[in-house]
C-alpha cells in the first residue's frame, strides 16, 4: 500500500501545529502563574505596609503633599499679588 505524499504532509503539518498549540498554551498558562504570584506578593506587601489616613499608599500620600505644597503656593503668590 502506497502513502499518497498529500497526506504524509498534511499528517505532518497537523502534528506541527498541535505541538505549537500545546508549547503556545504551556507558556501562557506559565505567564498566568507568574501574574498570579506577582499580585499575591503585591497584595501582601499592601497588608504588611502601613497605610496612611484614609486608606492611602505611602505613594499617593507623597503625590497629595506635593500638591498641597503646589497649592499653597499659589494661594501664597496670589496673597502676595504675583501671578504665575
Amino acid at each position: 500500500m502506497i502513502m499518497d505524499p498529500t497526506l504524509v504532509i498534511t499528517a505532518a503539518c497537523l502534528v506541527g501545529i498541535c505541538v505549537v498549540a500545546f508549547a503556545l498554551l504551556r507558556g501562557w498558562q506559565g505567564w498566568l502563574d507568574l501574574k498570579r504570584q506577582e499580585l499575591e506578593r503585591h497584595k501582601r506587601k499592601a497588608k504588611e505596609a502601613p497605610e496612611i489616613e484614609g486608606g492611602a499608599s505611602a505613594g499617593a500620600a507623597r503625590i497629595e503633599l506635593a500638591d498641597m505644597k503646589e497649592r499653597i503656593k499659589k494661594l501664597e503668590a496670589i496673597a502676595s499679588g504675583v501671578e504665575l
